[in-house]
């Protein structure tokens, strides 16, 4: 007990330091800037809660002192079940009152005219939430962890309780409470009154829900097109995730750095940049459309603009996403498992499809689940390749930036989104459920994967290698943009365009970074750094949870995580600054809000990649760590992590690529003072700027090739205890079963 105790004295001393020693309101300065301590705590903006409370009037912060000091009351209760129930109940209410407070009072009173009926009105109000509040919020969470703790829930596992305690509300704050906001304002007046006749006339739009194009020449409503479009695409680029893993697992495929290259590119291209190459090459004037009008006499058409050029462009940059996830589940197949069938007579195609396939179905279920919602919630390439053909996520943004603007149809059409993206998560979970496919266990497994079976090998190999061929095209085609002088008209050699991107020179002895693009590049660097690892940690963490713990609400939870990946960049977007843009939390046009955005909006992908990696290990590497007295965060750090390293890697690239080159939602939340590189190109390509833009992207690859490398270095491989060789290929064939004690 005297561990618990100095937890919660240091809890106890976290509550104290942010109402007596921390700013309480937002600076709008900035809190790490450190330019407060100057003007601390004799100044108003920096005053603490206590100051606040006796020198400003601000009595409504009474409440905050009292439910903590229930807090600290109950810390001397000798009955662990008393006391943690004290301290449950003043966590639970201090967070409750602490966020009404901060809902209820703004900038100049009272926003609820309730709360001015039943209490009068106010003389002043109060910014937003800073430093101590949000700290002093952090502590009523943990109050409430502790008092679960103490009454032994989860067996007590402070780490366990905590960590969902926490999960939980992050979640609730950067996802429910932006899209509640939203929903509210769109069944909402100019004046704040309610009226919904907005909302139940766009639900029955004819243009979301139209079949026309089943039963005549019409065309069907967006949600449909939506729909088909994402079967079509998570179709695709798992079968073709698929593919690539096998190669580079199963074969002795020559190219294999390669291969893994070249499935990571898509990834980390500005997502309008492949749109745009896609142009260059098969649009009215592109490079191939002109080659076969030349040679064959083929009119040029528009068969790209549509669904047919929006299903190439996301194939092309959602199977690398399939591969990350697939990768690491195809190499954790048990060897022994396939010798096992081998040794029962079975051949390769029998053993492939009734042992190594069936035991991947997690990972397909989620390379599916994670290519149809990000096919649903795609916003650049249909921009670019759309046409006429719209779909959910651009007609959301026309909804909220174009002439209609009409947040109740933004809000309908979300909610349509919304009710497909998790549709299919209830169908994956359904089909996964009640099946264990763990084969990473606490025995050894030293044995080798059988090859592929010979016309499984041919048939991969014919699917990876036109598919490279093609990817290199594409790059290629946007490698040359950036070193031409005007893109399809004046082909002329040149290097201007990086000069003018990227150029430095030495000015009084030091660096001057004089390009137009550094201010958003070295901006766009600073912030997916920081996001990377925060989205990959919060990620595994809440995967290690939802598989390994067994809690009240789980499935709710897991449910509740993917809203903020179903939902399109375009709303989330919205939604932030619908939320974030008033008190209790005001974050817009500061990195913060950004680094929030993709923490959970990026999230999902590395929860879904854990889950899928973390159902191949056996419980009992948890238990027994357990029963040698380790905790569960020792348990994790030392068991469960350093065989989670392929999802690290993936949770890391996929989470800081998707900070560079997330679009959508970034261009609702950049400022002047932290722009991001991809509304920086956006800019460029309105201004006629192409070589600028096509420059700046290709550097942009280049430096996520090289940090994705340190990524994989940083993290490693995992061990296994199995030898890397493939059975029956080459000279690294297993030795016979009838010669094995003699060789």
């Amino acid at each position: 007990m005297r561990h618990g105790n100095r937890r919660l004295d240091l809890l106890l001393a976290f509550g104290a330091v942010s109402f007596i020693l921390l700013p309480w309101y937002r600076l709008e300065s900035g809190f790490f800037g450190l330019d407060w301590l100057g003007d601390f705590p004799f100044t108003e903006s920096a005053a603490p809660g206590v100051l606040q409370l006796l020198g400003y009037g601000r009595l409504w912060l009474l409440g905050v002192v009292l439910f903590f000091s229930l807090g600290f009351a109950a810390r001397f209760i000798a009955d662990p079940m008393r006391r943690g129930a004290f301290f449950a109940a003043a966590g639970a209410a201090g967070l409750v009152y602490l966020c009404l407070q901060g809902l209820a009072v703004g900038f100049s009173g009272w926003t609820w005219g309730i709360s001015e009926t039943l209490f009068g009105a106010l003389s002043d109000g109060q910014p937003s939430m800073g430093a101590g509040a949000v700290t002093m919020a952090i502590v009523f969470v943990l109050m409430f962890a502790f008092g679960l703790v103490e009454r032994g829930v989860m067996k007590g596992d402070a780490f366990v309780v905590g960590s969902i305690s926490l999960l939980v509300f992050l979640v609730f704050v950067f996802v429910f409470y932006p899209i509640g906001s939203m929903l509210v304002a769109a069944v909402q007046d100019f004046d704040g009154s309610f009226k919904p006749d907005g909302f139940i006339r766009n639900l029955q739009d004819p243009g979301i829900w139209s079949l026309s194009c089943l039963v005549g020449e019409g065309r069907c409503g967006v949600a449909w097109r939506t729909f088909t479009l994402a079967i079509m695409t998570a179709s695709a680029s798992t079968l073709l995730g698929l593919a690539f893993a096998l190669v580079a697992t199963r074969t002795r495929f020559p190219f294999k750095k390669g291969l893994r290259l070249l499935t990571v590119l898509p990834i980390i291209t500005p997502p309008f940049v492949i749109g745009l190459a896609l142009v260059l090459l098969f649009g009215r004037a592109g490079v191939v459309t002109e080659t076969l009008s030349s040679l064959f006499g083929i009119e040029p058409g528009r068969w790209l603009y549509g669904l047919t050029g929006i299903w190439i462009a996301q194939v092309l940059s959602f199977t690398p996403i399939s591969f990350l996830v697939l990768i690491g589940v195809v190499e954790g197949v048990s060897p022994s498992m396939e010798e096992a069938s081998q040794t029962l007579r079975a051949d390769r195609w029998r053993t492939f499809w009734r042992v190594s396939l069936p035991l991947m179905k997690p990972g397909l279920a989620n390379a599916f689940l994670i290519g149809f919602i990000e096919s649903m919630a795609d916003f650049g390439n249909p921009l670019v390749l759309g046409g006429s053909n719209g779909v959910l996520s651009t007609e959301i943004f026309f909804a909220v930036v174009g002439s209609q603007n009409d947040p109740s149809r933004a809000a309908v059409l979300a909610l349509v989104l919304l009710f497909f993206t998790l549709s299919a998560f209830l169908a994956q979970r359904l089909w996964l459920s009640g099946k264990n496919f763990a084969t990473v266990t606490g025995k050894g497994d030293s044995g080798a994967h059988i090859a592929l079976p010979r016309g499984l090998s041919i048939g991969v190999h014919a699917i990876v290698i036109p598919w490279m061929i093609f990817t290199v095209v594409v790059y290629g085609m946007i490698l040359v943009g950036g070193f031409v002088t005007t893109w399809g008209l004046d082909n002329t050699l040149t290097l201007d365009h990086y000069a003018r991107a990227f150029s430095v020179s030495f000015q009084n002895g030091s660096i001057a970074w004089t390009g137009v693009a550094w201010n958003s590049f070295w901006t766009t660097m600073e912030i997916s750094l920081i996001s990377a690892p925060l989205t990959a940690a919060v990620g595994l963490l809440t995967a290690y949870i939802i598989v390994r713990q067994k809690f009240a609400g789980r499935n709710l939870f897991e449910f509740a995580l993917m809203m903020s990946f179903a939902i399109p960049g375009t709303v989330i977007g919205v939604s932030y600054i619908m939320a974030f843009n008033l008190p209790p939390l005001e974050m817009t046009g500061s990195a913060l809000i950004l680094i929030a955005c993709f923490v959970f909006r990026n999230m999902p992908v590395g929860v879904r990649g854990g889950i899928a990696a973390m159902s191949q290990l056996d419980k009992s590497l948890d238990e027994a760590s357990l029963t040698l007295r380790a905790n569960s965060f020792r348990t994790v750090r030392k068991i469960i992590l350093p065989l989670l390293r392929p999802a690290i890697t993936a949770a890391l690239v996929y989470s800081f690529v998707r900070a560079i080159t997330s679009i959508s939602a970034v261009i609702f939340l950049v400022s002047a003072e932290h722009n991001m590189a991809t509304s920086y190109i956006v800019g460029l390509v309105e201004n006629g700027e192409y070589g600028v833009a096509i420059a700046y992207s290709s550097m942009l690859i280049v430096v996520m090739i090289t940090v994705i490398g340190g990524f994989q270095l940083l993290v490693g491989e995992r061990k296994l205890r199995r030898e890397n060789r493939i059975a029956g290929l080459g000279n690294n064939s297993p030795v016979p079963l009838g010669q094995e004690k003699t060789a």
